[in-house]
This record gives C-alpha cells, sequence and structure tokens, in this order.
C-alpha cells in the first residue's frame, strides 16, 4: 500500500473552492488549514494510521470501551471511531469541493488506514475497535454505522461501486446486531449486548434510508423507516422531544442526551419527509432542531460584540454529527436560524479555542484549554467548517 509522504501541501489547497464560486471560501479555508494540522501531529510514521490524542503519551488508554481488558492496554494507534472520523472530515471537503484530489486522499491514505481495523476472521466481516494486528478486539454496531454512512456518501459523489459494495457489506454486520428483544432495534456492541443505543439505532436509520437513495431497493426504506419508529417509541423523551442514550435489556432508560443522538433522529426524519413528503415528518424534525438549540446551545457574550449562542462545552464530533441533522432540515424549510448559531460559533472557535499548532479545544469558547487534544475533535472541526461552507 502506497503512503502519501506529505498529506497536503500549497499546490493541493489551492483552487478549492465551490464550484461556480471564485471567491475565497472561509470555511472551506479552515477546513483545509485543520487537516492539515491534524495529519502533522497525529500521522505515525510510515504508516497510514493516526494516534488517539496529541500529544502523544505511550501509556494512552481509552475510556470509551465495552472491554476493561482492551482499556487497560497502552495503544500506539487511535481506536476505530476517532479514526473514522478522519474519513467523515475528508468525505465533507470533498463534496463541499468537488475537488477529485481528496478523493485520492480517501484513496490513498484514509482508507488504507482504515483497512488495517477491517477484521475477516469473524463473520459478518465488519470493522473492529483497533487494529487486526492487535489481540482481538470489540466490534461495536454504532462505529460500523457511521461508515456505512460515509461509504454511502462517497458512493453518492463519485458513482464508484467498490464504496456501495463496503456500505452493504457493513449493512449486513448491523442486521445481525438486531433481534426480537425489546421488539427490535440494533445492539450497541457485539460482544456485550446489554443494551440497545440510540446512537446504533438513529444512525442505522440514517445509514439504510441513504442506501435506499443509492440503490432504489425498497427493503432499505422500511428498514430505515422501522429503525426511526423503534427509536421514537423507545428512546424519545416525550416532554421534550430529545432522545435519552440507551434501553437495557430489562427496559431501563439510560436518561443521558447527547447532541449526536438527537442529530441522527433530526436527520432520519427529515430524510423521511423529502422521501415521502408526509408533513407530519417534517414537523417532527423541526420539532427537534428546535429543541436540539434550545438544550445544546447556551448564551454567550464575548468580550467585545454582540452575544449570540455559542454551542455547549462537550464532545465536538456529537455536535458535527448533529449538524448533519440540521443541514438536512435546512434543505427542507430554508430556516437558517440554527446554520448562523453554527456558523457563528466557528467563527468565534477559530480566534480563540485554537492553540498554536492549529489544533482546537474542546470548549468553543476558548475560557478552557486541554492539555492534551483528541484526534476525533480535530476531525470534527474539519466536517463542520467544509459543511458550512456551502451557506456562506
Amino acid at each position: 500500500m502506497r503512503i502519501i509522504e506529505t498529506v497536503l501541501c500549497a499546490a493541493f489547497l489551492t483552487g478549492c473552492a465551490p464550484k461556480g464560486n471564485s471567491n475565497p471560501n472561509i470555511n472551506l479555508e479552515r477546513a483545509q488549514q485543520t487537516l492539515d494540522s491534524l495529519y502533522v501531529h497525529y500521522s505515525v510514521p510510515n504508516t497510514c494510521l493516526l494516534r488517539e490524542n496529541f500529544p502523544f503519551d505511550e501509556k494512552h488508554k481509552v475510556t470509551y470501551l465495552a472491554s476493561e481488558e482492551q482499556a487497560n492496554v497502552p495503544n500506539a494507534y487511535s481506536y476505530l471511531w476517532p479514526y473514522s472520523g478522519t474519513f467523515s472530515a475528508v468525505n465533507a471537503l470533498f463534496e463541499a469541493t468537488q475537488n477529485k484530489e481528496f478523493q485520492k486522499l480517501l484513496d490513498e491514505r484514509v482508507l488504507p488506514g482504515l483497512d488495517e481495523y477491517f477484521d475477516t476472521a469473524r463473520t459478518p466481516n465488519a470493522y473492529s475497535s483497533y487494529v487486526r494486528t492487535a489481540p482481538v478486539s470489540d466490534r461495536f454496531y454504532d462505529d460500523n454505522v457511521w461508515l456505512g454512512i460515509d461509504f454511502t456518501d462517497t458512493y453518492q459523489l463519485t458513482q464508484n461501486k467498490k464504496y456501495l459494495d463496503k456500505a452493504t457489506l457493513i449493512w449486513d454486520f448491523i442486521e445481525s446486531g438486531t433481534d426480537s428483544v425489546l421488539g427490535g432495534g440494533i445492539y450497541w456492541c457485539e460482544q456485550k449486548k446489554e443494551s440497545k443505543n440510540t446512537c446504533s439505532n438513529a444512525p442505522g436509520s440514517v445509514f439504510a434510508l441513504k442506501l435506499f437513495k443509492a440503490t432504489n431497493d425498497s427493503s432499505y426504506f422500511k428498514k430505515g423507516k422501522a429503525l426511526y419508529e423503534w427509536t421514537k417509541e423507545h428512546l424519545q423523551d416525550s416532554t421534550d422531544y430529545l432522545y435519552f442514550d440507551n434501553i437495557r435489556l430489562d427496559g431501563k432508560i439510560g436518561k443521558a442526551k447527547f447532541a449526536y443522538n438527537s442529530g441522527q433522529m433530526m436527520q432520519s426524519v427529515a430524510l423521511l419527509y423529502q422521501l415521502t413528503n408526509n408533513p407530519v415528518y417534517l414537523k417532527e424534525a423541526q420539532s427537534i432542531a428546535k429543541e436540539c438549540y434550545n438544550y445544546f446551545f447556551s448564551d454567550f457574550t464575548p468580550v467585545s460584540g454582540e452575544p449570540f449562542k455559542m454551542i455547549k462545552k462537550g464532545d465536538i464530533w456529537f455536535t458535527a454529527v448533529m449538524l448533519r441533522g440540521f443541514i438536512e432540515l435546512y434543505h427542507l424549510d430554508k430556516n437558517k436560524t440554527y446554520l448562523d448559531a453554527f456558523n457563528k460559533s466557528l467563527d468565534y472557535a477559530w480566534e480563540n479555542a485554537r492553540d498554536e499548532k492549529g489544533l482546537f479545544h474542546t470548549d468553543l469558547s476558548g475560557n478552557k484549554k486541554d492539555n492534551k487534544k483528541w484526534l476525533l475533535t480535530q476531525a470534527a472541526m474539519i466536517e463542520m467548517y467544509s459543511r458550512l461552507s456551502a451557506f456562506e
């Protein structure tokens, strides 16, 4: 596998404004600069792989795995979840620019690195949470759903069947994580089938509906609609339209609310409206959007300038995934209120929440600084700047 030694160069970064627009696009420039910083500071020499954090700590252990045994082992590379964020980031830049150099970056660096996580020892084949050269690791349905969405998006951008083939292979794995317990739904982790989570079911619905759009196979539409309905029935908070995190097999609800969960249900129901023109779906998407805005943004007054709604401190990638839902809804109702709030937050973050290396803190107000910076945070910022570039 050929490795790109210099990821981005000045020639590569020029001429990347959207087609039909010769003016500089600030959000695109920011996305490209952050992508450059990511590869400079997270790359593992002589591989396509990346580190989990910067600065790199040889004793680094992750805290978000199902297996305590895995979590106690130092890791030289990032886990699949943060690595997959670079796929979404480069995909978003590719979509925003239509520049084939980003497809080249996918094919020559991002996807060869991703292959290091592909597990062919277990069936259905799917992506493991850590590289396959290490001892066997857990496989998460949500990790694979995010990849399936990205592969489907890349197929839609290129019409190259190799991406669709990988997406449908991933779908087979996702379906293997469903059963009749609790009336349906996708589990979170293949090795610990203890809960069914919004983070696997909501994007599972989005994935299926995107596959329907890509293939015109009505079975995907039916499955996507069923996953939306199951998640709404079991995990929506009836008081505010937002979504709880998970339901355990004994019916106990994990009531944490994360931006990506509600954001993916917003995107799912927006896609259902796009595909059916049923006004009930549009109203539901708008209701979720309103409550996401109220819950995940707060009033912020900068030292100089006018007050605005700032994205609350939290997992930046969760926020980036929520943005996908807001954009899907904007295409339907053209209400720019929410995208304007994202733009103002990210404008402020560019000046106040970056360090001297061009890497972002998780507090976009800049009030709190991080000693180490997570790969997934940087990928999420690239994705958001890229997606917002279409609305400058």
